[in-house]
C-alpha cells in the first residue's frame, strides 16, 4: 500500500452517492495528492434502471455487478484512489419489503457492520471521515445506517480493546457529515421551477425539512468550482442512475454554481476559527 501523508475516507450508501456528494471534494484532495478511500456499504441493487435501453431483465439481475463497474468509472474520473465495498445488500427505500432482506444493510448488526469499517480505519489511516448526517441526508435506511457505523467506528478505531482483532488501533482526527444547506437547496429548486423544471417542490406532499441539513449547522464550505466538468462525466458513467436528459447535465450557470461548493458539518473534531466556515477538511491537522 502506497503511503501518504494525509489520507480522507468518504462512507457512502450507495454507487453514485459519491458523486452526488463528494465528486467536487474528491477531486480536490486528488489533485492536492491526498489519498481518498471511498466505501461504499451496499451494491445499490435495488434501485431502478433508468435508462430504458438498459432496462433488461438481465442486467436487472446482474445490477449490482453493473453499478459496481459504473461505480469504478465514476472513480478514475473523480480521483478516487483506493475502493472498498462493506459488501451489503442494498435496502430499498424506506417502507418496502427489502428492508426485511437478512443480508441487507439495514438487518446488519451495529457491531458487525461497524467492525467492518473500524478494519478499513485502522488499515488505510484516514485523518478524516466523511458520510451523511444522522438523517441520512433524505431518510434513506442505508444512509442512516452508514451515519451510525461511522460515527461508532470513529469513536471505536482509535481503542484498542474495541475489535483487538482487526489492527493496530488508529484514530482519525475529524468527523464531518457532508449534505446540502436546506434553504440553499431549496432556491435551487425554485429557480429550477421557473425554468420550468419538475422538482419535489411540486409534490403538494413534500416536507422540505427531511431534505438537507440546517444552514446553522454548516461549518465547513469547501470551493470545489475546477472539479465540476469532472463530477458532471462521472455522473454520466452512473448510466443506470442518472438519465441523459437529466437537468444536471444542462451544465448551465445554476448548476454549475450549485455544483461548485460542497458543504459539511464538523461532528467531532477541532475547528480553528468557529466563528468562520472553514475552506478545508483538513484544518489544523498536522502535515496538511
Amino acid at each position: 500500500m502506497m503511503e501518504h501523508a494525509l489520507t480522507l475516507m468518504l462512507v457512502h450508501a450507495h454507487p453514485d452517492d459519491e458523486t452526488f456528494a463528494t465528486g467536487g471534494t474528491i477531486g480536490l484532495y486528488h489533485e492536492r495528492g491526498v489519498r481518498v478511500v471511498n466505501v461504499t456499504c451496499t451494491g445499490g441493487e435495488e434501485g431502478e434502471i433508468v435508462d430504458p435501453e438498459l432496462a433488461t431483465p438481465e442486467n436487472y439481475a446482474d445490477l449490482s455487478m453493473i453499478r459496481q463497474a459504473e461505480l469504478q468509472m465514476a472513480d478514475e474520473i473523480l480521483g478516487v484512489t483506493d475502493q472498498e465495498y462493506l459488501g451489503y445488500c442494498d435496502s430499498g427505500m424506506d417502507g418496502r419489503s427489502s428492508n426485511a432482506n437478512p443480508s441487507c444493510f439495514h438487518q446488519a448488526t451495529l457491531d458487525e457492520s461497524t467492525e467492518r469499517l473500524v478494519r478499513l480505519i485502522r488499515h488505510y489511516h484516514p485523518q478524516v471521515l466523511v458520510t451523511y448526517d444522522e438523517k441520512g441526508s433524505y431518510g434513506h435506511p442505508d444512509h442512516i445506517k452508514a451515519h451510525l457505523i461511522t460515527v461508532a467506528a470513529f469513536e471505536a478505531a482509535g481503542n484498542g480493546s474495541r475489535y483487538p482483532e482487526t489492527g493496530v488501533p488508529w484514530q482519525p482526527s475529524k468527523l464531518y457529515y457532508v449534505g446540502q444547506p436546506r434553504q440553499r437547496m431549496l432556491e435551487m429548486w425554485r429557480a429550477r421551477q421557473v425554468q420550468g423544471e419538475k422538482t419535489p417542490l411540486d409534490n403538494p406532499d413534500f416536507d422540505p425539512n427531511i431534505r438537507g441539513i440546517d444552514d446553522a449547522r454548516m461549518t465547513t464550505k469547501l470551493d470545489v468550482r475546477p472539479f465540476v466538468d469532472n463530477k458532471i462525466a462521472a455522473l454520466r458513467a452512473h448510466r443506470t442512475q442518472v438519465k441523459a436528459d437529466n437537468p444536471i447535465f444542462r451544465n448551465d450557470d445554476l448548476g454549475r454554481d450549485y455544483f461548485g461548493s460542497e458543504f459539511f458539518v464538523l461532528a467531532q473534531g477541532k475547528r480553528e476559527q468557529p466563528t468562520e466556515l472553514e475552506t478545508d477538511l483538513f484544518a489544523g491537522i498536522e502535515g496538511a
